[in-house]
């Protein structure tokens, strides 16, 4: 079934409310100051969420309780004055918080930005089901890919401030896997986390026709087969337009990565683009989630027909 169109928030202006919350693992303190201090030199006025720098009390690679971590989530989403949500990191927690968080009231609320990656990718899941909204897979504030990388900051301010002005994405190393033009509504992000939605009654699938993105880090070529391979047998690629794939950082020898997805993946005859740029690696780029794009594999290259942000 096709997707529907995805309501899309309005695009960030100096002077506005952005708060940082932490869906997922610990937030090292110095990290998110120093990336809350890049955010408020954009002429940003940054919270941080009550229980961002929260500790659970026996599992140390969770930012605080799960109902805390999701309370902070929707009550920054939810208030009108707020016009960005943005996560600290990934690690692990946020299929945690996905029981707890309260989407009719999401849905309810205006569109609002929400960025993120990683682990990460299972909240963006939700936004797009849920909530019906578009979402930015972008570097997350407390962490070195945004505090350290300026190519990756400036990526990020452009895709949220002037979202036109990043519309065709692309990298270096982009090269073609599989020849062809397509085009659809982007998709995925992190593998690992779209493999650990399936089986719940309410997992999101592909809309037909999509654009496909995927990235991963420190997943054994094995354990990638692993992972696509559960998601060709659970119909997570059936119907899907084209496949972008982004890095695969420590990951093994990138021509074995592409082997494997090669091995599987080739016989649905979509075009397909390798090292697109986005995921976890140097100059991250900032990708949207829900929207219609054209994927010219020939080219290497993703264009945004239709920016996440108005």
């Amino acid at each position: 079934m096709s997707s529907p169109s995805r309501r899309r928030p309005a695009r960030l202006r100096r002077g506005d409310r952005v708060v940082v919350v932490a869906p997922a693992g610990p937030v090292p303190e110095a990290q998110l100051a120093a990336g809350v201090a890049v955010l408020r030199s954009w002429g940003l006025l940054v919270e941080v969420a009550p229980h961002v720098l929260d500790a659970h009390p026996t599992l140390p690679y969770l930012a605080g309780a799960d109902a805390d971590r999701a309370g902070d989530l929707v009550r920054a989403y939810c208030d009108p004055e707020v016009a960005a949500v943005l996560c600290a990191r990934g690690g692990y927690g946020c299929l945690r918080i996905l029981d707890l968080v309260d989407w009719p009231a999401l849905a309810r609320a205006r569109p609002t930005v929400f960025a993120g990656s990683s682990d990460v990718t299972a909240l963006h899941d939700w936004f797009g089901a849920q909530v019906g909204v578009a979402t930015v897979f972008a570097p997350m504030v407390a962490t070195p890919g945004f505090v350290d990388d300026v190519p990756a900051q400036q990526h990020f301010r452009r895709a949220l401030f002037e979202p036109e002005s990043v519309r065709v994405l692309g990298a270096a190393g982009a090269r073609t896997l599989v020849p062809g033009l397509a085009r659809g509504v982007t998709v995925g992000g992190n593998a690992s986390l779209v493999v650990s939605a399936l089986g719940a009654p309410d997992a999101p699938a592909p809309p037909d026709g999509a654009i496909v993105l995927l990235e991963d880090v420190t997943e054994d070529p094995y354990r990638l087969d692993r992972i696509v391979t559960q998601l060709l047998r659970a119909g997570w690629f059936d119907g899907v337009a084209g496949i972008a794939f982004g890095s695969f950082t420590s990951c093994g020898r990138p021509e074995e990565v592409v082997a494997v997805l090669l091995d599987l993946l080739a016989g649905l005859d979509v075009p397909m683009v390798w090292d697109l740029g986005f995921g976890h690696c140097a100059g991250q780029l900032t990708v949207p989630l829900g929207v219609p794009a054209e994927l010219d594999a020939d080219a290497g290259t993703l264009t945004v027909l239709e920016s996440a942000l108005r």
